[in-house]
């Protein structure tokens, strides 16, 4: 073997996985500890991926409300059992998702909660601004689709990029929670509430106040 048992521990405490997958990456890597992480992870993400077709209908509804009460999150996040909704791991998801929603104020959860009566109107938007732009109509399309891409980033949880960690979405965040907890993991709906909103008022940006505070963690 390319490696030692402090090897494998050193892994399971970076990776959180098994010891036995520890152990099984490091011999399928022969021993080189970054191809091991990431045969860890594709591992987990094939399991997570799998376990998208059980029911999830456990959970929790997380609270958090920003500091002086300008912010307010409720977000139901659900996985299989009781149990697992009550574990440490599966708290601080929830809590991490619900200062996601505070920081960046999605719309929807995922894609496919997007009306299709608002994506009209918002590729009709892109559509204007290409032509007034004076593109070409021939390449109007193409750059519609960048921007709806773009739109969908902006509007929905699972494809905007995760505040405290900016190398992965909260969609990948999900995936490699699942596999580490391992249950399915579900966001089921949320409803952010902000001081004010809708009210003329000053204009504080208290999203960007929001995110620099889960940064400063």
């Amino acid at each position: 073997m390319n490696f030692t048992a402090k090897d494998v521990a050193e892994l399971r405490a970076k990776t959180n996985a098994g010891m036995m997958d520890c152990k099984k990456a490091l011999v399928e890597s022969d021993g080189d500890f970054e191809k091991a992480i990431v045969w860890l992870r594709e591992k987990g993400m094939a399991s997570a991926a799998k376990k998208q077709s059980r029911i999830a209908s456990e959970g929790i509804v997380t609270a958090y409300i920003h500091m002086g009460g300008k912010i307010g999150v409720l977000a139901e996040i659900n996985c299989e059992t009781d149990f697992v909704a009550k574990t440490d791991d599966f708290q601080e998801l929830a809590h991490d998702i619900a200062l996601q929603i505070a920081a960046t104020a999605p719309k929807y959860v995922k894609i496919e909660d997007v009306p299709a009566d608002e994506l009209e109107k918002e590729k009709e938007i892109f559509r204007a601004q290409s032509l007034n732009e004076g593109k070409p109509a021939q390449i109007v399309e193409k750059m519609i689709e960048g921007r709806v891409k773009k739109y969908y980033q902006e509007v929905c949880l699972l494809e905007q990029t995760f505040v405290k960690d900016p190398s992965k979405t909260i969609s990948k965040y999900i995936a490699e929670k699942t596999a580490q907890i391992g249950e399915k993991i579900s966001i089921r709906r949320f409803v952010r509430f902000e001081m004010g909103e809708g009210l003329e008022k000053r204009n504080d940006n208290l999203a960007e106040e929001v995110e620099k505070q889960m940064k400063g963690k």
